[in-house]
Order: C-alpha cells, then sequence, then structure tokens
C-alpha cells in the first residue's frame, strides 16, 4: 500500500474516532444539560415562596402580628392586588389613630389607593376626637381625591369653629357638586369657595379711599 493510500485511510479512521467520541459527549452532555435547565426553572419558584420578596407573605404576617384572625387575614391578602400596600395601610392606621386593626383592615381593603387612603385618616383622626375616628373611615372611602379632602376638612377645622363631621360633609358635599371632574383644580376651588368673600372684601374700601 502507498504513502498516499496509507495517509488516507488514517485520515478516515481518525475522523471516525472524533464522530464516534462527539456522539458520546453528546450523549453524555444531553442529560446534564436537561437537569440543568429544570433546576434554572424551580430556582426561582422556591425563591419566591421561601423569601420576604413574597408581597403575600409580608401582608399576612404584618396583620397576624396585629392580632386580626387568619381566616380574615388570608381573605383580605388574597383579594388584595397591592398585598404590601394593604397591610401597610392597615398598619399605619393602627398605630398612627385609636382605630382597630379589624375595623382598618376592612376599609383598606375597599381602598383604591390605600396608601393615600391612609394618609387620609390619619391626617383628620389627628385633629379629631377618639370617639369620631370610625366616621373618618366611611368619609376618607368615599372621597375620591382623599388626601385633598384630609387637607379640606383640616384646614377648615383650623380656621373655623365647625365640628369635625359638619367639616367632612362640607368638604364631600363641595367635592360631590363638582361637574367634569378636575383633580388638579377640585381643592382650590372649594377652599375659595369658602374663604373667598373675606379677602375680596377687604381690599375695596382701600381702592376706593385711594380715588
Amino acid at each position: 500500500m502507498s504513502k498516499k493510500q496509507l495517509g488516507k485511510a488514517g485520515n478516515l479512521q481518525g475522523s471516525l474516532t472524533v464522530a464516534r467520541f462527539k456522539k458520546k459527549t453528546i450523549r453524555l452532555i444531553t442529560p446534564v444539560l436537561a437537569t440543568a435547565g429544570w433546576l434554572a426553572m424551580m430556582a426561582p419558584s422556591m425563591a419566591v415562596t421561601t423569601s420576604y420578596a413574597n408581597d403575600y407573605r409580608v401582608c399576612t404576617a404584618r396583620l397576624l402580628n396585629l392580632g386580626i384572625t387568619e381566616q380574615a387575614v388570608s381573605q383580605g391578602c388574597a383579594k388584595a392586588l397591592r398585598p404590601r400596600d394593604l397591610s401597610s395601610c392597615v398598619v399605619r392606621i393602627n398605630q398612627q389613630t385609636q382605630i382597630s386593626a379589624v375595623d382598618a383592615l376592612s376599609s383598606c381593603e375597599q381602598a383604591r389607593r390605600p396608601e393615600n387612603f391612609s394618609t387620609c385618616v390619619i391626617g383628620i383622626a389627628r385633629n379629631t376626637q377618639e370617639a369620631v375616628q370610625t366616621t373618618v373611615l366611611n368619609y376618607c372611602g368615599r372621597s375620591l381625591l382623599p388626601e385633598r379632602f384630609a387637607q379640606c376638612v383640616v384646614g377648615l377645622g383650623s380656621e373655623i369653629d365647625i365640628p369635625p363631621t359638619q367639616a367632612m360633609d362640607t368638604c364631600i358635599d363641595a367635592s360631590d357638586r363638582v361637574s367634569g371632574f378636575s383633580p388638579a383644580s377640585l381643592p382650590q376651588n372649594r377652599v375659595n369657595t369658602e374663604f373667598s368673600p373675606s379677602f375680596e372684601v377687604t381690599p375695596i374700601p382701600g381702592n376706593l379711599e385711594g380715588q
């Protein structure tokens, strides 16, 4: 056999050896890759269920710490679109007012924006008697702009000797009468309606004397 023929035979044998090695390698690697991929898919879900990155776990733990029943907590957190915000709403109201956690949970569940709702309740409750505080939950829940509603109530009460319930009725009525809802102008219009006469009447005599 010539050297050329021997060279071709050697190359052919080498190619077959490489091909066999590749097949064996693929057979060995494929199960390993499949297992690694399965573990990679499982890892995120395992991390979610065992860490406090889970909003539902945070909500449940916070509300249970307030002494609320397991049934009420499970129903509240499960139904919440943002369970962490729900629990924050209840905790804030319970810690900064005389309102019970159970009453706070019932109202926070119905709030479109629990954080704004809790700010409204706390702001008004700090300036009212304890007996009226549970009523505040209802008013803040009715308002489309709870934070601005609270500003209206507190603002009126700071300058006028008016019962808290009457102040809340006035601010709610003012918002109910607004047509063509305009969030930016709502509180300004409300305040001007109440206080504008005193500010407009004062400068007129001065202007007449100057003439």
